[in-house]
């Protein structure tokens, strides 16, 4: 197993590894149209890259909804870490920054096939949603 690293994306030059890591996963990989992936919900967010020896290997974006809720959006993991604990790391980052920020709950939208995943962090299904992407999607919350 390796040992990521996560980190808020905090100056200009960081969010192109953040971009690049979703390119690659979301536009290349699963065939999502661009203009879908790149949304104005990225000037809102704080983004998150883990690093597995200095390179970029894992992402994800944090919005902050209301005054209880983050939504945890865009996490993807490049091909050749997967399994190896970059996606929980990350994740882990998201729900530390979202309880730092006074939020008690997180939401997000798994795609179905890696729904089991997001359940290992404690997640729970609230059902299917509709996404533009055509890949199926469940709504998933737990509690920080």
């Amino acid at each position: 197993m390796t040992d990521p690293d996560a980190v808020v994306v905090t100056d200009r030059e960081e969010p192109g590894a953040a971009v690049g890591i979703r390119r690659s996963v979301f536009v290349e990989e699963q065939d999502v149209d661009e203009d879908l992936e790149f949304d104005d919900g990225d000037d809102e967010a704080r983004h998150f890259v883990a690093r597995v020896d200095g390179d970029p290997a894992g992402t994800a974006r944090v919005r902050l909804i209301d005054a209880e809720t983050a939504k945890i959006e865009r996490v993807a993991v490049l091909p050749e870490y997967r399994g190896d604990g970059v996606g929980s790391e990350t994740m882990a980052a998201a729900h530390d920054y979202a309880r730092e920020q006074g939020r008690s709950r997180a939401v997000l939208h798994a795609q179905a096939r890696v729904a089991e995943f997001y359940e290992s962090l404690g997640y729970e299904e609230l059902g299917p949603v509709e996404d533009p992407t055509g890949i199926p999607h469940v709504e998933m919350e737990t509690r920080l």
